[in-house]
């Protein structure tokens, strides 16, 4: 039996008693208020003396009130007190449970909002495989969140750490408000120099003092929605296809980006070595130049340089191709040759 279930039914039990002693009591003469005063007296044994002087009859209901009215309430009570306990400490245990895996997550996203913005960020990190850890400071938003959360004022320094903020690979900020991003953001870039800072702007006036206060990225939600609205009216085509690619995870093909290694075979090469389209199945789509440069539909000529970026289309299988070439060591002189694959 459920622990809900029991607490209704022992409650219902304490008020059936109540009300069939107030009920023989009104019938023994007393007055109502009467009646129920000594009904909560002789079923609480608080020891105090009747109401007024009971006959033999007035005395037998009051042992039969007392055998089973005592053990209810004591039923009851004992009922209320260890769902009350029990519910402590599960939620003592989950919470221990819940900080034990935040404490072993590396390179994780941190989501500061369970609002639909965050939701949605969530939702897709989660189709991806990723560890995220989700922080707002009302408990009852986060009920029944998919991922590990924690309960705070995000702006809070000691909430960051809770949340692994030391061991994170990103964080997005996606309050309610554009004055709680700013704060989370200057916040988490004095925790984490390095750490990768995505953050949610309501007006486009935000965006500059957002990037100030160290966000890597800001976007405008209402923005990007207006904007692929009217991509779809203009070019439905090519929005379904960038949309259905960027955020279909049934689909088999997606876009990827690959850092690469300072160690990587293909430093020194050019596109045209790597041959990535034939070694792989994959279509190169655009190299970023650690200058920042985007160069879309490459040259084959173009030198690939150590922390570039290749952005990639193609399946699972393809890109996993494509990770291999961007991050395999290179072979140490003196030793076995291996193919560029």
């Amino acid at each position: 039996m459920s622990p809900l279930r029991r607490i209704r039914l022992a409650l219902l039990a304490l008020l059936a008693v109540l009300v069939v002693g107030t009920a023989g009591y009104v019938f023994l003469g007393f007055t109502l208020l009467d009646a129920l005063y000594q009904t909560v007296t002789t079923v609480t044994t608080v020891g105090f003396r009747e109401v007024r002087p009971l006959g033999v009859l007035g005395q037998l209901f009051t042992i039969a009130l007392i055998l089973v009215g005592v053990g209810t309430a004591l039923y009851a009570f004992s009922v209320l007190l260890e769902a009350l306990i029990e519910g402590h400490l599960r939620e003592h245990l989950e919470r221990r449970r819940m900080d034990r895996s935040i404490d072993s997550m590396t390179g994780h996203t941190i989501v500061c909002g369970w609002g639909r913005v965050g939701a949605a960020s969530v939702g897709y990190l989660g189709t991806l495989g990723e560890q995220v850890v989700v922080v707002d400071r009302d408990p009852t938003r986060l009920e029944g969140a998919p991922h590990a959360t924690v309960v705070g004022d995000v702006t809070d320094d000691q909430v960051l750490m809770a949340a692994g903020i030391t061991r994170a690979r990103a964080l997005i900020a996606a309050l309610d408000t554009d004055a709680d991003n700013v704060y989370v953001t200057l916040s988490s870039r004095a925790l984490r120099p390095d750490l990768v800072i995505i953050a949610r702007a309501r007006n486009e006036s935000s965006k500059s003092k957002l990037l100030r206060a160290g966000a890597d990225r800001v976007t405008n939600p209402q923005l990007i929605g207006g904007r692929r609205m009217a991509a779809f009216a203009l070019q439905p085509h090519v929005a379904e296809f960038l949309d259905v690619v960027m955020h279909d995870e049934t689909l088999d093909y997606r876009v990827e980006q690959f850092e690469v290694a300072e160690d990587s075979p293909l430093l020194d090469r050019t596109l045209h070595d790597a041959d990535i389209r034939r070694t792989t199945g994959a279509l190169l789509l655009a190299v970023r130049r650690p200058s920042g440069l985007f160069l879309a539909n490459p040259a084959p000529d173009t030198p690939i340089e150590a922390h570039a970026v290749l952005i990639a289309l193609g399946t699972a299988d393809q890109l996993d191709g494509v990770r291999r070439q961007v991050t395999k060591p290179r072979v140490s002189p003196g030793s076995p040759t291996e193919p560029l694959v």
